[in-house]
């Protein structure tokens, strides 16, 4: 067997172990790249190092940890907040208030399943009261958070343009942002025409009387309780599963929907850094009122300011977010002490972890290898759409960003050949690995499961994985339509 099939054999490995054992794949990637880069490829330790990707070690830090400050001082609350409060009792806006919530939570550089995990609790707490379809409301953040995923300051789109400037290969920041959230615009359109979108938009805006004032954030206001729900607090009293529309069995989320509609005394409410007594945060309309603090007004000029660093200035999103990060941690530092340790660091050592195995197959030549076995295959369209496909199976059940952090290497030299555009192809396989995460299995996927208050969980697990595989079947066709073929040489 030659040392290049090896090579690969250990990268389908090292995917099975990840997606089987829920055995962090960076980790994994590490270790191969030690065994595979001493015991077939024959370096030592600078050589398996001369991979490890500092550039995005830095943006992952930088920008996972001045989010953090933004979520532990209250700052992604209020832009919660903020959003309901605009649906102002058209139900039929929720759930695009919430898909472009998300969306914009994950282009100011939030990790996708971090936005999920915020926004998913409310939204679908939302559906509850509403009696909007919870497949509808969570498949609306999941493609949200993926709309506004490849900003060029987001996580997903300094990786791939990461990846894409270390390959040597022609991108362009614009068109990859674009087609994600073009594409997931799209599926959502056609999901709230097919799941409800025209019954709600039929139902117009719900009555509202004000009885319970600005700080119930506009949604809750006097609103006459659907069938199954408490007339005081709009809690879910169906016979579902055993739950009263209590918090989701979620980490991390700032919201708690089933909290009494009235609003909340200091002494009722744990005040957690950066709040005022009686600000409640994440309380999902249901009573809290979230207030702009110095602290939050500094922190939301600092996302501006990173957006317009690297728009307008073309600084490194990393170090501009570090640095950006330790102004405000020095300025407040009891907001910030505990956001070091809410750095994304699973995600981290993931893709730090993939890259650097990637680049132990570089020094080896297998990525040449892998690629002129692609180009082999005598039809660049055909070897085109099975990248694709290969990208959306995998990333179905395993990290969107472990697969393009592979596939964009692997598909090199087949790119370099010249007769596939490279930015049309890159921004296909981003397409095809990151849309697919609305499968249960996927962690998106399983955070709106898990989500969500008062179903049938069985039932809702069922739709989340025939929608999952039809997505899978249907993206990465249309994807390489639209974004491939016009490229081809």
């Amino acid at each position: 067997m030659s040392p290049e099939l090896v090579s690969i054999l250990v990268l389908v490995v090292v995917f099975v172990i990840a997606t089987t054992r829920s055995v962090n794949m960076g980790a994994l990637a590490f270790a191969a790249a030690f065994g595979v880069g001493t015991l077939v490829a024959d370096l030592d330790a600078d050589g398996i190092f001369a991979g490890f990707p500092g550039d995005l070690f830095v943006v992952l830090v930088g920008v996972t940890y001045l989010f953090a400050i933004a979520r532990a001082n209250g700052t992604t609350d209020w832009l919660v907040h903020a959003a309901v409060r605009l649906v102002r009792g058209r139900v039929a806006l929720i759930p695009w208030v919430m898909f472009a919530l998300t969306g914009a939570l994950t282009a100011i550089g939030a990790v996708s399943p971090a936005a999920v995990a915020i926004v998913a609790p409310i939204a679908l707490s939302f559906a509850t009261r509403y009696a909007i379809s919870p497949l509808l409301m969570g498949t609306m953040v999941v493609h949200g958070a993926q709309a506004g995923g490849f900003s060029p300051i987001s996580i997903y789109g300094s990786i791939v343009n990461g990846i894409v400037e270390r390959e040597g290969l022609p991108g362009s920041e614009v068109t990859l942002f674009l087609a994600s959230l073009i594409a997931n615009l799209l599926i959502a359109g056609v999901l709230f025409a097919l799941f409800g979108g025209r019954k709600l938009w039929a139902r117009g805006s719900v009555p509202t009387d004000g009885a319970t004032g600005e700080g119930d954030a506009g949604f809750t206001d006097g609103e006459a309780p659907g069938p199954g729900t408490d007339a005081t607090s709009g809690t879910a009293t169906g016979t579902g599963p055993a739950t009263s529309g209590a918090t989701p069995a979620t980490p991390a989320t700032p919201a708690t929907p089933a909290t009494p509609a009235a609003p909340a005394s200091p002494t009722a409410v744990a005040v957690r850094p950066g709040r005022e007594a009686g600000d409640t945060g994440g309380t999902g309309g249901t009573g809290g009122i979230i207030r702009l603090t110095p602290a939050r007004i500094a922190t939301l000029t600092a996302l501006v300011a990173l957006v317009v660093a690297v728009l307008g200035f073309d600084l490194d999103a990393g170090l501009t977010a570090v640095t950006l990060a330790v102004a405000l941690s020095t300025a407040w530092p009891d907001d910030s002490r505990r956001a070091v340790g809410e750095i994304a660091w699973s995600t981290v050592l993931l893709i730090c972890g993939v890259l650097t195995y990637v680049g132990v197959l570089e020094e080896m030549g297998t990525i040449t290898w892998a690629g002129e076995g692609v180009g082999g295959i005598g039809v660049p369209l055909l070897a085109a759409v099975l990248l694709c496909y290969i990208g959306a199976v995998v990333s179905a059940f395993a990290s969107s960003v472990g697969i393009m952090g592979a596939l964009i290497p692997l598909a090199v030299p087949f790119l370099a050949q010249g007769e596939i555009g490279a930015v049309g192809m890159v921004a296909a396989l981003a397409v095809s690995a990151t849309v697919v995460d609305v499968s249960p299995f996927s962690t998106n996927g399983a955070l709106v499961l898990a989500a969500a208050p008062d179903v049938d969980r069985e039932r809702f697990f069922r739709q989340l994985m025939v929608y999952g595989g039809i997505v899978v079947a249907a993206v990465p066709a249309l994807a390489w339509l639209v974004l491939v073929v016009p490229g081809l040489g």
